[in-house]
């Protein structure tokens, strides 16, 4: 059973006993425990449920240590438990074997026990019967898992979790018999007598712990879940997973207490959830296998021998990880972006280092490890993790720890996680730039130190500036700074670049709120860029909300005229960007004044300015309304602008007579007796002065029709004149025209003619223009009563229209003078409206022409009133008396179309006038004069239709139009092709057909229209077609001539007809006996060959006629082709060289080549008789083929070759005989298979096989090719072996041939392949050894002793490039080390830091030749580092140098691990060497008081090793203390009264330890001048005022300080008077306490010790 959950107090006091406990109530031995032990768990949970269903029952009793999955073993509670649960509580010493052990009583164990308990589980089954079993939670989160957890110090299972196992033990099939054992055990265990205790402890605990349960528990086994989704193997000792059925649908794996050692098969489970791996035999740290549970959420790997989670791969959806219990000796791992829980208890961690980005963490369990001996390791845990940390070891964080972790500088997780040991915070700030300074000695330039390398607190959108500094000690360049921000995470984790972010300065903008920064910085020296350092931030604050101006300029010219801008730069710190307040003051002599209206950001200066500065204030607002302070900035003073001016122009009519005047735009200061001049233009162009001084001119005559210029010259106050300004005028004009005397003149009825008589003065009168509107007012109305009746026009005189009818006439009469100008216009109005007329016609015609096929259309014009539907309609008449046909599909239409029945007619049309009221007029009739005529004889088309062959009919179609059609006129004409035309004799008809005499002419036909009365059209005639073609060509006959025997020659013989014979085709043919045939390539002749021989030769003619057209072709076929006698008809040897084949050319002629007899003799000497007889007695035969191949024998020999022509029935011809030109040619000399091989490692022999006639003395070269294929010939290298030389290193050997014959005839030279790389031998080492002491702050320097041989010395002086280095350091001491490397220690030497006490330093090294290759590493161990003389370097005192100020002591410490090292504080007067101790500060800070002001801080630091050695002290001093300067004015003007008064408290309980209480104080008076003091009780009603204290400067007087109260004070002016107050403030006391010893020591001479009561 597990034990119960503990208070947080029991759980600190409760400790595992020494020595195993006996059980007294239960019996049973441990090997049928053992046996049974997979039911244990459903036993266990059993009785768990049964406790938990009643809160009255306990459990405590027997039960046996559990493991946990975070590592830590069961306890038991303190408070309320039972003596037999004392006594049976297991301790953690009893082995491995008891770890898994649980004692399960048999039934016969006990009775009279059993029958106590009965009762207690009888009212156990009831309450689990009443109780619902409790539901299992869905595990997909952690949220929701429920409370399953262990205590504070690792126990496991509360009553939640008993009850929910039980559930699982249900499904087992032994889970009966357990059961049924289980509850006698639990019987057994509880006694009557501690179930008060029991019970009570159990409230206690659960409550205590409830809240956090669910980070510590076993994994729950969801009931829920189907068999497809869930896996519960736990316990069944599985030892691979092959054994299992693992598939992908699994989404619940428990394989707890299993043998499992590889987690090979488990990668098909890509959709577990909770996966349960807990006490296994996992060693090593293969977890590549988990890559694919990608939605993994829970994973338990406690109770393993896991030593490293470097292969853990990233999960992104894992929210709880158990590591516990395992031998793991870092955190080392992938990151885990959702982890909440990590639970690593119970390793062997003892570094931080590589610590993983755990950003979602809120739980870190790290209880009994080596690192809890880590000072504040929870601040650095919070430093590693960040703001989501809310647990550490199960405990809520600790607030100090909080505060301590805010004490450290940004960059500390970073340097944890390289490695830097976690120091105290007073340490941090020098400790972890001292160990960056050490990462980045290697990347900066040579003789460049880091000064400073920091970011400051970095506010939202205000300005966060950088600040790195550097020392070059050496004078050469100049360093250059390059910059580069980045944003990370919460803590200073996965940094991005932002962005164009390249300066000192960045603004921090809303969405980085929260994230920290960091600021890469790249020295660049000389041109040369090095590796870049960083500095981090910590978290960017949220801004405050009131924004507040960085700078304020104003951008523009002071110059009259100008746009002057202001610019701000502003920091909204978090506030909505809003529009600011901006304003404008005018600063003169006498004051500021605010400029009316300029409250934009830009500003147009105006001549108001002149002489004056501008003041822009500018106060930003945000969007919700929150103002900062105003900022404001003043210009120079404005100056007036060059006087100028603009918009010259002349205002007026530029006519004769008229007053005009000139005007312009004066700019430039204030206008003076500014220039105006008035100029005419003359004839020549030039301009005459008609007057000056004068802004206004008189046209006057002599200005008509020239132009007027105006000139502006500007002139300001001070007389300066600008640039002068003009205009000129259009010509001047005459005086317009005027009108006198308008009338209308004329009747004012409906179709009169009106006109207009008037008076036209000013000049001639011109084309002056009338216009006629109508009006219903009889008065003279204005333009826009009237409506116009036409436009303009010339003509005076007007026809009254319709639409006047009843509104009066009114005519606009426009004088316009000969030269075009325009007058003013005068009105004239009819007398009387205007009357209308009765409807009638004034007009009636048809227009168009009688004839056939014409359009007649009809117009009338209509008079009297508006029209209505007037009668149209058209009539036939035969003559022109009779009353006619009316045309009724006409009716109504204004057009006839005249048809060919309407031809010898007349035609009329009649028209009734009708007004728009119905009342009709007389009628109208038009009659044609001349009756209606036929059209002329016209073809509207004409066609040649017919192929144009010789024999083809051709066939002219018309189409006639102009009345009856008579005997039509046609002729047939040929045209050639040179443009001449004849007539064809007789063709007159509208066909023809072409004869033979037509081909290649066209053909054309001419038709003349012929009416019925004889009337002739027009001739037409069409497109000639053509040219005519013949007829199809073709062969009449076709015969072969000539002989048929090999050799001979055919011919053919045809007959065409067809036109004009073309380029006829002639095919020849070979036939077979089978039938096949093959085509033959001939002309018009054909000569037979031997393939023709017993074979019939076939001619086909194809007739083509001129223009390329085929006929049928046309064949004949020969007899049988016989062949020609045998003979040879030439032979021919070409020239021989050895070992080329001699092909012999020959020609044979007569049938087809039988078997032939060839002989080939060699000769001494060229025969020039070639008989059979004499060649055989004089030669040697040497071969019987047709081909042969001469040897190295036949070289110099002669060549003859017989041949005897035999046909293939055996019939032979004359014997042919020929001999070679040349004797037998020797090869070219050649080389063949060149190669080199390599005898030893410096020796080389070349290889290679002669060929050509016969060797003379071949040449030998040895090349030298290097790696870039360079190939030099090594002299003196000409013989076929080669020994390698210092020169031939690192590059290849060739061996070089040249074959030679014998008779000096030279072959190409042939080089072999070339041989691998020469190289040296490999260079070596004999021993390594260390040189310096190996102790801590000490340099070690490795010493390497090479081999004592000539070639090993040899190569090491000419060849050796460098050594590499590698420093490691052991993990532990002992026999077996374990070394780690050191990342950034690859020098010979090596100073021995702080974290290598106690290891063993190793350094591995190697050495790499010129050539690149590398030696076998030889190492070296050191014996166990020893710790140095304890020693404090760069220590110094931080502040800032005023009384009111915190000072901070800070060194950096070496020589071990540094113990309580003593710190004391004292003050030194300036100029003595006298020290005054200050008692009680022996602490890092120290806050500063008034007693300080005038004395320097001192602080001497001893330092301790944690052995207590101490070191060497060292002291740091401040600048002598100043007082704070507000404080110093307020003191300053007090001192210079010489007298002042304070109100202050004294207490009237005078206990000195009491605390203060505002009911015990009262009011008193501090009187002090330069002279003497006095404390004085005031006066009341009842009372006068007493004096409590009264005296001088001198001796004994002083003031004393309360260092634990920072109001009160004490005044002694002697031993017997003297007085405690108190003051409000801090402030004020220091006021008060720097006034009286400024009067003591300004005007009485009293030291400043004797003041502080401090004996030099």
């Amino acid at each position: 059973m597990e034990a119960p959950l503990e208070s947080p107090k029991a759980a600190k006091l409760v400790k595992p006993r020494a020595s195993a406990p006996t059980v007294r109530s239960v019996s049973g031995t441990t090997s049928s425990v053992k046996k049974r032990a997979d039911g244990v768990t459903s036993a266990e949970s059993n009785v768990s449920r049964s406790s938990s269903m009643k809160p009255t029952s306990t459990a405590n009793a027997g039960s046996v240590q559990r493991r946990s999955s975070t590592g830590t073993a069961g306890k038991q509670q303190e408070n309320g438990r039972s003596a037999v649960a004392n006594k049976a509580s297991p301790s953690l010493s009893d082995g491995p074997k008891k770890s898994r052990a649980v004692s399960v009583p048999t039934v016969s164990s006990r009775p009279s026990l059993e029958k106590r308990t009965s009762l207690l589980s009888e009212r156990t089954k009831v309450d689990s019967v009443k109780k619902p079993a409790v539901k299992a939670s869905p595990t997909s989160t952690l949220r929701k898992v429920p409370s399953l957890t262990e205590s504070s110090n690792g126990t496991s299972a509360s009553a939640s979790s008993r009850r929910m196992v039980s559930n699982v033990s249900l499904n087992s099939p032994r889970s009966s018999s357990v059961t049924s054992s289980a509850t006698k055990k639990f019987g057994s265990q509880t006694s009557s007598v501690d179930k008060g205790s029991s019970v009570l402890s159990r409230r206690k605990s659960s409550t205590a712990t409830s809240r956090d349960s669910r980070f510590m528990m076993l994994p729950q086994v969801d009931l829920k879940a189907s068999d497809e989704l869930r896996l519960d193997s736990r316990g069944h000792r599985v030892r691979s997973l092959k054994q299992l059925r693992l598939t992908p649908k699994l989404e619940f794996v428990y394989l707890r207490d299993n043998l499992l050692s590889s987690l090979e098969g488990i990668e098909i489970l890509n959709g577990v959830k909770v996966l349960d791996l807990s006490f296994n035999d996992f060693k090593l740290p293969e977890f590549e296998p988990l890559e694919n549970c990608k939605v993994l959420q829970q994973l338990y790997l406690a109770g393993n021998q896991i030593t490293s989670l470097a292969s853990l791969p990233e999960f992104p959806n894992l929210e709880f990880l158990s590591v516990a219990q395992n031998r793991l000796k870092s955190l080392c791992m992938a990151s885990q972006p959702r982890l909440q829980v990590l639970a690593a208890s119970r390793n062997k961690i003892s570094t931080l280092r590589g610590f993983p980005h755990l950003p979602s963490l809120e739980n870190l369990r790290v209880e009994e490890n080596p690192l809890l001996e880590m000072p504040h390791l929870e601040a650095a845990s919070i430093l590693l993790v960040g703001p989501t940390l809310k647990k550490f070891n199960d405990q809520d964080l600790n607030p100090s720890e909080a505060e301590i972790a805010q004490q450290y500088p940004a960059h500390t997780a970073i340097c944890i996680r390289g490695g830097w040991e976690f120091s105290s915070p007073e340490l941090a700030a020098d400790s972890t730039f001292s160990f960056l300074l050490e990462q980045w000695k290697n990347k900066l330039p040579q003789d460049c130190i880091v000064k400073t390398a920091y970011v400051d607190q970095p506010f939202e959108e205000d300005p966060c500036h950088c600040h790195f500094s550097f020392t070059n000690l050496s004078s050469e360049g100049n360093i250059v700074l390059k910059y580069q921000w980045f944003l990370g995470g919460k803590t200073p984790t996965d940094f991005v670049p932002i962005p164009e972010e390249l300066s000192e300065v960045y603004w921090p903008k809303r969405e980085d709120v929260g994230r920290c920064l960091k600021v890469e910085c790249t020295p660049l020296l000389n041109d040369a860029e090095f590796l870049p350092i960083f500095a981090v931030s910590l978290p960017v604050c949220p801004g405050t909300g009131c924004p507040k101006v960085i700078n304020l300029t104003v951008s523009g010219e002071l110059v009259e005229g100008n746009v002057l801008k202001g610019v701000p730069e502003i920091a909204w710190c978090g506030g909505t960007p809003g529009k600011g307040v901006a304003s404008w003051l005018r600063r003169t002599w006498n004051g500021n004044a605010v400029i009316d209206g300029a409250e934009g950001m830009e500003y147009q200066l105006t001549i108001d300015d002149i002489n004056s500065s501008l003041v822009f204030m500018y106060t930003p607002v945000t969007e919700e309304g929150v103002k900062g302070e105003p900022q404001c900035t003043m210009t120079d003073f404005v100056k007036a602008g060059t006087p100028s001016v603009s918009n010259v122009h002349i205002i007026g009519d530029i006519v004769e007579d008229i007053t005009i005047k000139g005007n312009g735009k004066y700019f430039g200061g204030k206008e003076g007796l500014s220039k105006f001049q008035w100029f005419r233009e003359k004839e020549n162009g030039e301009f005459l002065l008609v007057l000056s001084n004068s802004i206004e001119y008189t046209v006057t005559k002599e200005d008509v029709g020239s132009h007027l210029k105006f000139v502006y010259t500007p002139v300001n106050l001070e007389g300066q004149e600008g640039e002068a300004a003009c205009t000129t005028t259009e010509a001047v004009k005459k005086a317009p025209p005027k009108v006198f005397d308008l009338k209308i003149v004329g009747e004012a009825r409906e179709g009169s003619k009106v006109s207009v008589t008037a008076t036209v003065t000013g000049g001639t009168e011109g084309s002056s223009r009338v216009q006629w509107f109508k009006s219903s007012s009889s008065e003279l109305p204005y333009d826009h009563e009237i409506e116009a009746l036409c436009t303009s026009k010339i003509s005076k005189t007007f026809r009254v229209p319709l639409g006047a009818v009843g509104y009066y006439i009114v005519a606009k009469f426009t004088p316009v003078a000969p030269d075009g100008e325009i007058g003013a216009p005068a009105y004239a109005i009819s007398n009387n409206v205007v009357e209308t007329l009765p409807p009638g016609l004034n007009f009636l015609i048809v227009t168009g022409e009688f004839s056939e096929d014409q359009m007649l259309t009809a117009s009338y014009g209509y008079i009297g009133g508006y029209e209505g539907k007037s009668l149209y309609s058209w009539y036939l008449h035969e003559a022109e008396d009779d009353e006619g046909s009316p045309l009724t599909e006409a009716s109504g239409l204004l057009q006839y179309h005249i048809k060919k029945e309407d031809i010898g007619k007349f035609v009329s049309f009649k028209c009734i006038p009708i007004r728009n009221d119905g009342i009709a007029g007389e009628p109208g009739v038009f009659i044609g004069k001349d009756r209606v005529t036929p059209g002329s004889p016209t073809l509207l088309s004409l066609e040649l239709n017919g192929d144009a062959i010789e024999g083809a009919t051709m066939v002219a179609n018309r189409r006639y139009w102009g009345g009856e059609e008579g005997d039509t006129l046609f002729r047939w004409v040929l045209t050639s092709c040179d443009g001449t035309w004849m007539e064809i004799e007789g063709a007159t008809s509208s066909s023809y057909s072409l004869k033979c005499d037509d081909i290649g002419f066209y053909v054309a036909v001419s038709c003349v229209p012929v009416r019925s009365d004889g009337v002739h059209g027009s001739l037409v005639l069409t497109e000639a077609i053509g040219p005519i073609n013949p007829g199809p060509p073709a062969c009449r006959s076709l015969e072969l001539a000539g002989s048929m025997l090999e050799g001979g020659r055919l011919t053919y013989h045809a007959e065409y007809t067809g036109g004009v014979k073309g380029n006829c085709i002639q095919e020849w043919f070979r036939l077979y006996e089978g039938g096949s045939k093959d085509k033959l390539i001939a002309n018009e002749c054909l000569d037979l060959t031997l393939a023709d021989v017993d074979c019939r030769i076939e001619v086909t003619f194809t007739p083509v006629r001129e223009d390329g057209l085929q006929g049928s072709p046309k064949s004949v076929s020969s007899d049988i082709i016989l062949p020609g006698e045998p003979k040879g008809t030439s032979l021919v040897l070409p020239e021989c060289f050895e070992d080329n084949e001699v092909s012999p050319v020959k020609t044979y002629f007569g049938g087809q080549q039988g078997t032939v007899k060839y002989t080939w003799f060699r000769a001494t000497e060229k025969l020039e008789n070639l008989e059979s007889d004499l060649v055989a007695s004089s030669s040697e035969v040497v071969g019987e083929t047709l081909v042969y191949k001469p040897s190295l024998d036949d070289v110099g020999f002669y060549l003859i070759l017989s041949w005897v022509p035999t046909r293939c029935d055996g019939k032979t011809g004359d014997t042919l005989m020929a001999i070679t030109d040349n004797p037998v040619m020797a090869a070219f000399p050649s080389a063949l298979d060149v190669s080199l091989k390599q005898t030893s490692s410096d020796l080389y022999n070349g290889v290679c096989i002669y060929y050509g006639g016969y060797e003379g003395s071949s040449l030998h070269k040895w090349y030298r090719e290097s790696s870039d294929g360079t190939r030099i010939c090594i002299d003196g290298a000409d013989s076929s072996t080669y020994e390698v030389t210092d020169a031939d290193y690192s590059c290849c050997l060739l061996f070089g041939y040249t074959p030679i014959r014998s008779d000096g005839v030279i072959g190409e030279e042939k080089i072999s392949g070339p041989s691998d790389i020469i190289f040296p031998e490999q260079l070596q080492f004999e021993t390594l050894s260390f040189k310096g002491n190996q102790v801590e702050r000490e340099t070690l320097t490795v010493v390497e002793q090479i081999p004592s041989n000539e070639t090993q010395e040899h190569i090491w002086h000419n060849y050796k490039k460098e050594i590499k280095y590698q420093w490691f350091a052991s993990n532990e001491s002992g026999a077996d080390l374990s070394f780690e490397p050191l990342a950034t220690e690859c020098s010979r030497s090596y100073r021995v830091q702080f974290e290598d006490i106690g290891r063993c330093l190793k350094c591995e090294c190697f050495v790499i030749d010129v050539f690149g290759r590398s030696s076998e590493s030889v190492s070296a161990v050191t014996s166990p580092i020893l710790p140095g003389i304890p020693k404090i370097e760069k220590l110094e005192i931080e502040g800032r140098g005023f009384h009111t100020n915190l000072y901070a002591v800070r060194g950096t410490y070496s020589g071990g691990r540094e113990g309580k090292s003593k710190i004391q504080w004292l003050r030194s007067m300036v100029g003595s060497p006298d020290l005054i101790s200050i008692p009680g500060e022996n602490g890092r800070m120290y806050e500063a008081n008034v007693d300080d002001v005038g004395y320097r801080l001192v602080a001497i630091y001893t330092p301790v090793r944690e052995d207590g050695v101490e070191g060497r002290p060292v002291s740091a001093s401040t600048e002598p203390i100043a007082v704070e300067p507000e404080i110093y004015k307020e003191v300053k003007q007090k001192l210079d009264d010489g007298s002042v008064k304070f109100e202050v408290l004294c207490d009237k309980d005078r206990t000195p330890k009491k605390a203060q209480v505002m009911g015990h104080l009262e009011r008193r008076i501090l009187e002090a001048n330069r002279k003497r003091i006095k404390v004085v009780k005031a006066g009341s009603k009842t009372s006068f005022p007493t004096t409590e204290a009264r005296g001088t400067y001198t001796p004994p007087f002083h003031v004393e300080l309360y260092r634990n109260d920072q109001h009160r004070f004490k005044i002694v002016v002697d031993g017997d008077n003297e007085v405690d107050l108190m003051v409000q403030t801090r402030h004020m006391r220091d006021l008060v306490i720097l006034v009286i010893r400024g009067f003591a020591q300004k005007f009485n001479s009293t030291s400043l010790n004797s003041l502080l009561r401090i004996e030099a």
